[in-house]
């Protein structure tokens, strides 16, 4: 198994290469007259588009409430379940959900490194930068997404 500090300086380099070529492929598009006329061409649209989509938005505006309604509900709900899991994951109890059609689901974690803002040094830690010092449980980041979509 290779070193997890490896494995992190291979994710960097690759984001940098992936940075490079993007910017060499958005400087070639943005020296094309033709691609700029499109450009334009599709703001325009888009405008149009917007303003159709106000009109139909202004007829289904109850629909549309009720739409949000549902969406909070929604996310409420899937806190709800995130909870349960993770309750019952730390009781060392096992889950299981099935939907309508018998499709079984099984919980999925992540984990996320987020910046610190400490600079390492050979052997030395620094400070952090800002006065609002990151705690150790700050810096954990941690995402569960149990959502059944």
């Amino acid at each position: 198994m290779q070193n997890i500090q490896e494995v992190f300086n291979q994710i960097q380099e690759v984001k940098k290469q992936q940075k490079t070529i993007k910017t060499a492929f958005r400087d070639a598009l943005n020296n094309s007259g033709e691609y700029k006329k499109l450009v334009e061409d599709l703001k325009i649209m888009k405008e149009s588009k917007k303003v159709l989509e106000q009109s139909v938005k202004e007829e289904f505006s109850a629909e549309l409430d009720k739409l949000d309604d549902l969406k909070i509900d929604l996310e409420t709900q899937n806190m709800m379940l995130n909870d349960i899991a993770l309750t019952k994951i730390m009781n060392g109890e096992s889950i299981e959900v099935v939907d309508m059609y018998n499709n079984s689901y099984e919980p999925l974690f992540s984990v996320k490194f987020k910046k610190t803002n400490v600079i390492k040094e050979e052997g030395v830690k620094k400070a952090p930068a800002k006065t609002d010092a990151v705690t150790p449980k700050q810096a954990n980041v941690f995402e569960i997404n149990h959502s059944l979509e």
